[in-house]
């Protein structure tokens, strides 16, 4: 279990967007005007950090199953921490960034194939789907904390505010009851076979549904976000601190 050079490679690039966003020009930070160094920064350590907690949430599913019996996870490469054992490169990493970029909606990204008979008990199938968002929960709080805890500068404040900001969203998305995604995954093995029978008709589409009504239907996307800043509120974000860091990170609007 191993971290793979892939994993630390895409770390290194989170620090370095960190790095050129604390030594960005902090006093145009606060009159919503950011130089180019501000944006380089937040841009790469939002979408390094994005791009390592999807690597984060994949490894959560696979350690928990093989803690729970499916020992494939480890010969499928799944606890190496390696992205591209998780990904299709363009659905899995370029189109949710392309997404992440355009809407600043983090769309799940990864996938690990889970042998579910080889799991212990309908307990261990429902973690296994829970520990995916768990991480991302995990993993926003932290930030929060971080944020809160640690002084900084204001470059890297506003970063990762809106990353973790980003980890609520990610963990709320994720969480829904909606086939294909983790928490219908979670409560699948206590539905009736015809409950799962049609989960498994509709997993191919019913995200893509989902995120058309996101991005299609007026309000859809609002309420999310006010979901999330409620949440975001709840474990002690900065607010104002993740409106700047989209500002930056979609800096072209």
């Amino acid at each position: 279990m191993r971290p793979s050079p892939i994993f630390l490679g895409i770390l290194a690039v989170t620090v370095l967007g960190g790095v050129l966003a604390a030594f960005g020009d902090q006093t145009l930070i606060f009159t919503q005007k950011y130089d180019v160094l501000t944006i380089a920064g937040v841009v790469l350590l939002v979408a390094g950090g994005w791009v390592a907690s999807l690597t984060l949430h994949e490894f959560g599913h696979a350690i928990v199953a093989f803690r729970g019996g499916d020992h494939s996870v480890a010969h499928k490469g799944y606890l190496s921490m390696d992205v591209r054992k998780y990904t299709d490169p363009i659905l899995s990493i370029v189109l949710p960034l392309v997404f992440l970029v355009i809407g600043g909606i983090p769309l799940p990204g990864g996938a690990v194939w889970i042998e579910h008979g080889r799991l212990r008990s309908r307990g261990v199938q429902s973690w296994v789907s829970l520990a995916g968002p768990l991480s991302n929960l995990a993993v926003g709080v932290v930030l929060t904390l971080v944020v809160g805890l640690v002084p900084m500068a204001s470059g890297l404040v506003i970063g990762l505010s809106f990353l973790a900001l980003l980890q609520i969203v990610t963990f709320l998305l994720n969480i829904l009851p909606i086939p294909g995604l983790d928490g219908w995954g979670a409560v699948e093995p206590y539905l009736s076979p015809g409950a799962r029978e049609f989960g498994a008709k509709a997993r191919p589409w019913a995200p893509l549904i989902l995120f058309a009504v996101l991005f299609g239907v007026p309000g859809a996307a609002p309420l999310l976000w006010d979901v999330s800043y409620v949440l975001f509120d709840s474990v002690g974000g900065f607010r104002l601190a993740s409106q700047y860091g989209q500002d930056a990170f979609m800096f072209w609007r």
